[in-house]
């Protein structure tokens, strides 16, 4: 009984989880979400909303939370593909294209949060797109033999660029977005570039 009881009740918040996205769109921020609409897009009473979170806060962070889940899958998919492909550039690029189109939601609550009122919204999507980063880094250090803080350096300014070049995306059309993901590959590749430049120079 008690084993139904706990699927029951992840159940419904998953509902929830999934109904506060649902009304995440192009025109509305987490921030101007309330708890009863959530709780009527759910199709549960408001009061059934605290058994689960104990504020929107706690169901936001929860939300910034499956989009670092959803993206660090986007990231073990991208090494799958630069290992069957080669190009970390261009694999990287295109599989992040497809996650805004796939997920736009998600992509839009990360893009909001990250420059939001709320510190510790902010300091969550922060720790999130770290976690691009250091996977970055860790294969440039491996593949082009950077040192450490030179690969990191490098892995930021790209994943910065690619951040940026999707927010620009959401809203394109599809001819557009391919402009933008060409655009965006040649970016990458002139500090790639660079990179290379710089640390010969060291030499």
């Amino acid at each position: 009984m008690g084993g139904h009881r706990a699927q029951q009740k992840e159940k419904t918040r998953r509902t929830i989880i999934d109904a506060a996205f649902r009304l995440l769109n192009q025109e509305r921020s987490y921030s101007s979400l309330s708890l009863r609409e959530v709780t009527r897009e759910a199709g549960i009473a408001p009061t059934s909303f605290y058994r689960h979170f104990e504020d929107m806060e706690e169901l936001g962070l929860t939300l910034v939370d499956e989009g670092g889940v959803a993206l660090r899958q986007l990231m073990r998919k991208a090494r799958q593909r630069i290992r069957d492909q080669g190009s970390v550039i261009q694999t990287s690029v295109e599989t992040f294209m497809e996650f805004i189109q796939s997920s736009p939601h998600v992509f839009r609550l990360l893009l909001r949060e990250r420059s939001g009122t709320s510190l510790a919204f902010r300091k969550a999507v922060s720790r999130e797109l770290q976690y691009f980063v250091v996977e970055l880094a860790d294969y440039i250090q491996h593949t082009q033999g950077y040192p450490a803080e030179e690969a990191r350096v490098q892995a930021e300014a790209m994943v910065i660029l690619v951040f940026n070049a999707c927010a620009e995306a959401l809203d394109c059309k599809p001819a557009e977005r391919k402009l933008l993901t060409e655009k965006s590959i040649r970016q990458l590749r002139f500090v790639a570039r660079g990179a290379d430049e710089f640390l010969k120079g060291r030499h």
